[in-house]
């Protein structure tokens, strides 16, 4: 993993470049100087950079060519641009070609740090998550949206339409079906493309310490805060803040959010004074929001808020067709490697057949499984998780009996088909919850409800 504090400054005056550095060292920085384009390439092929702050007019090549030689190269690489001849269309243009942002000179060494700051700031994010990180390094083509059925698609239709305005946007659906997917396409496909994306879990952040990662804090502001912190909405700054699990967000936070997703802009833990912030909200949850507020546990003003733009984003079994396509994208992305280039036709069948409660997310770790332990040319029956081949996805003949209204059947059989499932679980995991939660895509805290619901004790399946 690269050094996150690692900064390379470029400009052909070396008296510029040399002290620019040196503000940055003296501001705790790992920082070092180049005073043309080529020999800032060589440095990043002996050593890597995290950022590079860069003069945009340079002899030979310039620093838009910089970026873009950067960019090829690199794509995880920071590049901030320095110019003493502002112009709103290169700015632009530079932001469109993946540079963090674009800084007229002369400039106060404050406004050189704060931008310097984001942007290794955001760097650093991408290095602690990895599935995002590789899903940065390959581009949109790397966030495909896989499908075939019409009710997947409408659903894309609808988040590409909402992309051209700045509304916040709501996605409900079960855990699994791809919001986290979707936020992003909605990000690429807008106006914010190219600037920060900032996932926030919601559940897994400390109930104590939200309003310090959210708005960032000054030193000495509580105990422990050694240094100065930029609070994701500074991260997010120009791009789009996408908070996942939204049910979970404290009930105590969420005016503070509320003021800040009203006024556009925050104030960092132990500093008198507002920071201006200009970023898209997008939130996810699988819970029932307007139940949430009904019973006292979620805000109806920022539910309200954040629900301008509702999306309903369908489960897997009610997209006709996705499993098919889905199964052959990620049979290519985990099969290639290991020589398996297919399925046999009753394994296909039973994919197609099984209710997928963990939708998306449960489907392609079965994929995964089954290439991991599977024995080329193609996926066998023997070779799918347990739960499928054994048909645990079948319902109790006593609940495929009809009778009562639809909605009454209905509700029986998916309290049957969940019950089966967690129970199937639990057997094979012999009662631990932390990995059930993890093979069917849930949150722990979200399982353990499921299983209360059905009066399920893991302490039954132990031993």
């Amino acid at each position: 993993m690269v050094a996150p504090e690692r900064v390379l400054v470029v400009d052909d005056e070396q008296d510029l470049a040399e002290s620019c550095a040196w503000f940055l060292k003296r501001a705790g920085l790992d920082a070092d100087c180049a005073t043309s384009a080529q020999q800032a390439m060589d440095l990043m092929a002996k050593a890597p950079f995290a950022l590079v702050v860069t003069d945009v007019r340079m002899p030979k090549m310039s620093g838009m060519e910089l970026l873009g030689a950067i960019k090829s190269r690199d794509p995880d690489v920071e590049v901030l641009l320095l110019t003493g001849y502002p112009d709103l269309q290169a700015a632009v243009a530079a932001i469109k070609q993946g540079a963090f942002d674009y800084l007229a000179k002369p400039y106060a060494e404050k406004d050189l740090l704060d931008r310097v700051r984001k942007a290794l700031a955001h760097r650093r994010m991408k290095d602690r998550n990895e599935g995002l990180k590789e899903r940065l390094r390959s581009g949109p083509s790397g966030r495909l949206l896989i499908h075939r059925s019409a009710a997947f698609a409408a659903t894309v239709a609808m988040l590409e339409r909402a992309a051209r305005t700045d509304a916040s946007v709501l996605l409900l659906g079960e855990s699994g079906t791809g919001k986290e997917l979707l936020a992003h396409h909605l990000h690429d496909t807008s106006v914010r493309a190219g600037r920060p994306f900032v996932p926030v879990d919601c559940a897994s952040v400390p109930t104590e310490l939200f309003e310090s990662e959210m708005f960032g804090h000054v030193k000495g502001a509580f105990t422990g805060a050694a240094n100065d912190k930029l609070g994701l909405f500074q991260v997010a700054d120009g791009g789009t803040l996408f908070f996942d699990e939204l049910a979970e967000l404290p009930i105590g936070f969420q005016p503070k959010l509320l003021r800040a997703i009203q006024e556009r802009s925050v104030r960092p833990v132990g500093q008198s004074g507002q920071v201006q912030v200009d970023v898209r909200i997008v939130a996810a949850t699988n819970r029932n929001l307007q139940r949430e507020v009904d019973e006292g546990r979620f805000r109806a003003d920022l539910f309200y808020r954040l629900d301008v733009v509702r999306i309903e984003v369908p489960p897997l079994r009610e997209r006709a067709g996705d499993v098919d396509a889905l199964v052959e994208h990620f049979v290519h992305r985990f099969g290639d490697p290991v020589g398996i280039r297919g399925v046999a036709p009753d394994a296909a069948e039973v994919l197609r057949a099984y209710h997928w409660p963990g939708n998306v997310r449960q489907l392609r770790n079965a994929i995964e499984r089954a290439c991991a332990l599977g024995h080329p040319p193609e996926l066998q029956l023997d070779d799918l998780p347990p739960e499928l081949s054994t048909g645990t996805a079948q319902l109790p003949a006593a609940e495929t009996a009809v009778g009562g209204t639809f909605q009454e059947m209905k509700a029986r059989r998916i309290a049957a088909m969940e019950s089966s499932y967690i129970e199937g679980l639990l057997k094979k995991h012999h009662g631990n919850v932390t990995h059930c939660s993890e093979e069917a895509g849930m949150t722990r805290s979200a399982f353990q409800k499921l299983m209360q619901k059905h009066g399920i004790r893991s302490s039954d399946f132990r031993g």
